[in-house]
């Protein structure tokens, strides 16, 4: 492999890393979204039963809607779902809305996810931390 491959390589493989879950998206989806739509977003979290309408199950609706109907359906709520926007910042709403797609891409096959490396490499690549205000002081609202 020639330096050209290496580089494209590492810089795919950081791409990767920098674009995965981590523990604050973990920590917010099991605060705000696991009891209804269980762990891995199938709509079978221990709440669900008891609800008077089924939770929708991420595999079967997130990949027809957009980011931006994603997000304000998590700010705005939607049905029994609660609106999240007074209780989170817009960067955890971010991070939600980054969790729910994971979640509704879990188990796809190599060949669905082959569609998406572009993506994955473009989006991995912007440093979302200092776009999204992580590193900004709480704006004092007792977010």
């Amino acid at each position: 492999m020639d330096r050209t491959g290496i580089t494209v390589f590492l810089l795919f493989l950081l791409a990767i890393i920098g674009c995965g879950r981590n523990e604050r998206m973990d920590l917010l989806y099991a605060q705000r979204c696991l009891n209804c739509h269980g762990p891995g977003g199938r709509g079978d979290g221990p709440t669900a039963l008891e609800l008077p309408v089924g939770t929708p199950d991420f595999r079967e609706t997130v990949q027809r809607k957009s980011t931006n109907q994603i997000r304000r359906i998590i700010a705005d709520g939607r049905g029994v779902m609660p609106a999240f926007d007074p209780a989170l910042r817009p960067a955890e709403i971010n991070d939600l809305l980054q969790m729910v797609r994971f979640l509704s891409r879990e188990g796809r096959d190599l060949a669905w996810w082959e569609k998406y490396d572009t993506l994955i490499a473009a989006h991995g690549s912007i440093p979302w931390e200092s776009v999204l205000g992580y590193d900004d002081p709480p704006d004092g609202k007792g977010r």
